[in-house]
C-alpha cells in the first residue's frame, strides 16, 4: 500500500520540489498552500504523514498542529526557517514528531519522512499487540515472556519468542522475508535473509505436531501462520 504524505506548504519552489520528490521516492502527496486549507485536507484524505510549514498565510503550523492533535494522532514533520529553539520545542510539544530546518537537504527530508512513518507503524503495530494469545493449548504470554503447550513451558531464544509472537499475532497474513526482518530483527539489521528461514526451521521443529497450528511456506512471497480448526490436521508446515 503507497504511504500518503500530505505537505502544507505556501512558498510555491519549496512544495513544488517537495512534491516532485516525495512522487519519485514513491509517496502519494496531496498539497495545500494555506493553515485552513491543509487541515481540512488532513481531516478529509487520511494521509500517513503530514510535512507542516510553521508560517503559513492565515491559520499558523503551530494552530494547525494543535487542532489536529485533539482528534488524530497523524504523524507531523514541522518545517521552519526559524533557528530559535523555543519554536522546535513548542512544536513538539504540541505533538509535532520531528522538525526541519530551511534550507534543508531532499535527502534529510525523505529520510526523516522514511524513519517517522517506519516508528509510527511500528507504534501502532505494537498497540494492536494482545498480552496474550491462545490457541488451543497452546498460549503465548508477551508480558512474561513466556510460551506454553498443555501447561507446560517451551524453552525459545530470545529472536524465537520475538518471531513467534510476531507470527502469532498476525496470523492469517503473509509476512514476508524482509517485512519480519524489520519487526523482529530490527532495521539495523545487516545479516542475511536467510536467517529467517533457519528460524523458521527451528521453531516447527519445536513444536511440530503439538500445536493447532501451522507455518506454512508462501512461495515467493513469505510465511503465514494458520490456525488451525479442530478438524484441521496438525502439520509440521510446509
Amino acid at each position: 500500500m503507497t504511504d500518503r504524505v500530505l505537505v502544507v506548504e505556501d512558498d510555491d519552489g519549496i512544495r513544488e520540489t517537495l512534491k516532485y520528490h516525495l512522487s519519485a521516492a514513491g509517496y502519494a502527496v496531496s498539497e495545500a498552500r494555506d493553515g485552513a486549507v491543509g487541515l481540512r485536507l488532513a481531516r478529509t484524505s487520511r494521509p500517513d504523514l503530514i510535512l507542516l510549514d510553521l508560517m503559513l498565510p492565515g491559520m499558523g503550523g503551530m494552530e494547525v498542529c494543535r487542532a489536529l492533535r485533539r482528534s488524530s494522532r497523524v504523524p507531523i514533520i514541522m518545517v521552519t526557517a526559524r533557528e530559535a529553539e523555543i519554536d522546535k520545542i513548542v512544536g513538539l510539544e504540541l505533538g509535532a514528531d520531528d522538525y526541519v530546518t530551511k534550507p534543508f537537504s531532499v535527502r534529510e527530508v525523505l529520510a526523516r519522512v522514511n524513519a517517522v512513518i517506519r516508528r509510527s507503524r511500528a507504534e501502532m503495530a505494537e498497540r494492536s499487540v494482545p498480552e496474550r494469545d491462545e490457541i488451543g493449548g497452546f498460549l503465548i504470554d508477551r508480558p512474561a515472556r513466556r510460551v506454553l503447550v498443555d501447561g507446560h513451558d517451551v524453552k525459545l531464544t530470545a529472536r524465537e519468542f520475538e518471531l513467534l509472537s510476531f507470527l502469532v499475532a498476525h496470523s492469517g497474513r503473509v509476512q514476508s522475508r524482509d517485512v519480519i526482518l524489520q519487526q523482529v530483527w530490527g532495521a539495523g539489521f545487516l545479516g542475511d535473509r536467510k536467517t529467517v528461514d533457519v528460524h523458521i526451521r527451528w521453531l516447527r521443529e519445536k513444536f511440530a505436531g503439538r500445536v493447532p497450528f501451522e507455518i506454512v511456506t508462501v512461495r515467493g512471497a513469505g510465511y503465514r501462520l494458520d490456525r488451525l480448526t479442530p478438524q484441521s490436521p496438525i502439520r509440521a508446515g510446509s
